[in-house]
C-alpha cells in the first residue's frame, strides 16, 4: 500500500496548490463554493438542452458553446446516461475554465424521456460507437483540441473513444471510473442479478414507470423522499422527466448487463500505459464501482496518469449534488488547465 498512499499524498498537496493558485481566478470548493456561486453579482451562463440526431439516433444533448474556444470539452455520463443530471456541472466547468472552452455533454440512446427508438435495446458497444460517429460527424474538419471526460462507464467509454481517436483526442479525464468488475461488492453483484434476469428487469421498470405515472407534484414528492434531501433540484427534476419511463429503465439494466460482461475482463493495460501522460482519474473513497484497490492497481501499471483521490465526502454520484458538482468541476477545471492549457 506504499505506492497508494504516495499517490494520495502527491495528489492532495498537488491540489492543495492548484487550489491556492487558482484562488485569485475565482475557484472554489466546499459549501464555501456554493455560498460565493449564490452571491456572486453576474448570472451564470446557463446551458442548452438540445435534441439532435446521431447515427440515425435521436440523443440529448446539454451544453454550452464559447465564442471563441481553445478547446471542447465532450462529457460522456454515467449509467443512466441522461445528461440532464449534469447541468450543474457543465455550467460550473465552463464557468471554472474561463469562457475559454465549450462543454458538450452527450446522452446514451433511449436514456431520455422520448422513445424514439420504440424500445429497442442498445447494448454498451453501441453506444460507444454512437459516441465515435458524433466526434468523427462534429470534428471531423475542427482545429479544436478536444478532452473527453467520463463518469463511471463513461471512463470506460472515454478510454475506448481515445484508444480508436488517438489523432483527435488530446486528454482524457475518468471521474470516479468504473473500468472493471469489483467481486467484493455485494451492490454489483446485486444489480448483476437484476440486469441479467428479463423477469425481474420488467418487474423493475414497470415499477418505476407507475410512479412516474402520478401527477408530476405527487411523483416528485416521492422521489425527493425516496432520495433524499441532498440531492440537488436538478438530478430531482432529471430523475422525474427522464429516469422514471419504461424504455428508459430497460436501456438502462440492458446496458448494465452489458457492461458487466465486458468489464468481466482486464482494462487495456497496454494502452492506458502508452497514453498514461494524457490520462487522470479521479477516485472516491468509498465508491464500490472504483475502489481505492484499482487507483493503485493504475499506479502500478501506469505511474505517469494523474491520479487523484476525493476525500470532501461526495458519492460517485457527484452530480446529483450541488456540492458534488461544483466540486468536481473545480477539480477537472483546475486539472485541464494545468495539465493540458498550459502545456499548449
Amino acid at each position: 500500500m506504499g505506492s497508494y498512499r504516495c499517490a494520495v499524498d502527491l495528489c492532495r498537496a498537488q491540489r492543495s496548490r492548484l487550489f491556492r493558485s487558482a484562488c485569485g481566478a475565482g475557484v472554489r470548493s466546499g459549501a464555501g463554493s456554493m455560498e460565493e456561486a449564490r452571491l456572486a453579482p453576474f448570472r451564470r451562463e446557463q446551458a442548452t438542452a438540445r435534441t439532435r440526431i446521431v447515427s440515425r439516433f435521436v440523443t440529448d444533448f446539454v451544453e454550452i458553446r464559447a465564442k471563441e474556444p481553445s478547446i471542447h470539452v465532450l462529457l460522456i455520463p454515467g449509467n443512466p446516461g441522461i445528461v440532464a443530471f449534469y447541468k450543474d456541472f457543465v455550467e460550473e466547468l465552463y464557468e471554472n475554465l474561463g469562457g475559454k472552452a465549450s462543454i458538450t455533454a452527450i446522452g446514451h440512446i433511449s436514456h431520455s424521456k422520448k422513445d424514439a427508438e420504440r424500445g429497442r435495446l442498445f447494448s454498451l458497444h453501441e453506444q460507444i460507437d454512437h459516441k465515435v460517429d458524433f466526434i468523427e460527424q462534429e470534428f471531423q474538419h475542427s482545429e479544436q483540441s478536444l478532452v473527453l471526460v467520463g463518469h463511471s462507464i463513461g471512463a470506460y467509454i472515454c478510454l475506448e473513444i481515445f484508444n480508436r481517436l488517438q489523432k483527435k483526442v488530446k486528454f482524457c479525464v475518468g471521474l470516479y471510473p468504473f473500468l472493471t468488475l469489483n467481486k467484493n461488492s455485494i451492490k454489483q453483484s446485486a444489480i448483476g442479478y437484476i440486469a441479467r434476469s428479463s423477469f425481474l428487469c420488467k418487474g423493475v421498470s414497470s415499477f418505476v414507470s407507475f410512479i412516474g405515472s402520478f401527477q408530476a407534484s405527487v411523483t416528485r414528492s416521492i422521489v425527493r423522499r425516496l432520495l433524499g434531501p441532498s440531492w440537488s433540484v436538478t438530478a430531482v427534476e432529471a430523475t422525474c422527466s427522464h429516469l422514471l419511463w419504461y424504455h428508459t429503465m430497460r436501456n438502462v439494466l440492458f446496458m448494465a448487463m452489458t457492461e458487466f460482461t465486458k468489464l468481466s475482463e482486464e482494462p487495456d493495460w497496454n494502452f492506458i500505459s502508452a497514453k498514461q501522460d494524457q490520462i487522470a482519474f479521479l477516485f472516491g473513497v468509498d465508491d464500490h464501482w472504483g475502489p481505492l484497490a484499482h487507483l493503485e492497481e493504475i499506479s502500478k501499471r501506469a505511474p505517469g496518469a494523474a491520479l487523484s483521490v476525493e476525500t470532501e465526502g461526495h458519492t460517485h454520484g457527484y452530480c446529483c449534488t450541488e456540492a458534488g458538482s461544483f466540486w468536481v468541476a473545480d477539480y477537472v477545471a483546475n486539472l485541464i488547465k494545468t495539465q493540458f492549457l498550459t502545456r499548449n
